[in-house]
């Protein structure tokens, strides 16, 4: 990537894992988050701690953001300390949290008004995706821009493609989101069946996992299920956030999607038991709960 200065702003689940490759690679990066304490391990490996979005910005020439909320990439990018009041014309800023395709236009055009270039490059692969390098990495912006960007890319993922204009990345991501959201469904219900049929679990995700039916979801998510384990690689809480972004661009462009519909629903009964913070395959505990178990 030559001597680029990259900047890295949000380390949560999916940020510390995408950054230390980064790192891993020799680069220098400049890294902020809220939270320092979840910055620590990219600071022990020698990135640099900045005191804001955009003292990280003045001091990058690539500036990376992945954070929770279209809010929070409304704060980092266009706030009073944000990487768009101190950002070096001829920089370039890729957004890779899931975000709106509104917004990822509107922070083109602003970027662009200040000689900057910008990518909307949402990400699909889970925390161990993240963790491994192998993440879908979903492009929308100016080729030539994502051209310079793609060698970065390519330390944090093996599918990487580019979609087309500002916005295509995230409407890519929709997509993405909208296949997973019912597929999930099938995950749990598929699992709870086996159980109430007295089946092992394992042995049912052993043989279906393999054949026509087999997901990504059910093979990845469905051993977390069985053992118990609801741990985050993607909240509850994230996920209802991405499907509310969905359904708006549906409603947009005049597009129905009732399974997409239904998805959310379960999901907002999630959040309604206190499972906000837990792993998209805690869904598993609503199913549970409506057959009584």
């Amino acid at each position: 990537m030559g001597n680029n200065k990259i900047g890295w702003i949000g380390t949560g689940v999916m940020g510390r894992s995408m950054c230390m490759h980064i790192l891993k690679a020799g680069n220098e990066v400049n890294v902020y988050n809220r939270t320092k304490a979840k910055a620590e391990d990219l600071l022990s490996r020698g990135a640099i701690w900045c005191e804001s979005p955009g003292e990280v910005a003045e001091k990058s020439d690539i500036i990376f953001t992945i954070v929770g909320y279209p809010s929070d990439v409304r704060e980092v990018m266009f706030g009073n300390k944000g990487i768009l009041k101190s950002v070096k014309p001829g920089s370039i800023v890729v957004d890779m949290t899931t975000s709106e395709p509104s917004l990822a236009v509107e922070i083109y055009e602003k970027a662009k008004s200040k000689d900057v270039s910008a990518l909307d490059a949402p990400v699909s692969g889970g925390d161990v995706g993240a963790r491994e390098a192998r993440l879908a990495i979903m492009v929308g912006g100016d080729r030539e821009i994502y051209e310079r960007v793609l060698p970065v890319f390519q330390l944090m993922g093996k599918n990487i493609r580019y979609m087309g204009g500002a916005g295509a990345g995230q409407h890519t991501k929709m997509s993405n989101q909208i296949l997973i959201s019912t597929s999930m469904i099938g995950v749990v219900e598929s699992l709870l069946y086996a159980y109430k049929a007295g089946l092992d679990q394992q042995e049912v995700l052993d043989i279906v996992g393999k054949g026509a039916a087999a997901s990504w979801s059910f093979n990845n998510y469905g051993p977390r299920i069985i053992r118990g384990d609801f741990n985050p690689g993607f909240f509850i809480k994230h996920f209802i956030k991405d499907m509310g972004i969905a359904l708006d661009e549906a409603r947009k462009m005049n597009l129905s999607l009732p399974g997409l519909a239904l998805a959310n629903q379960f999901y907002i009964a999630a959040s309604s038991m206190g499972l906000e913070n837990m792993g998209t395959q805690a869904l598993y505990k609503v199913f549970e709960k409506m057959n009584g178990m």
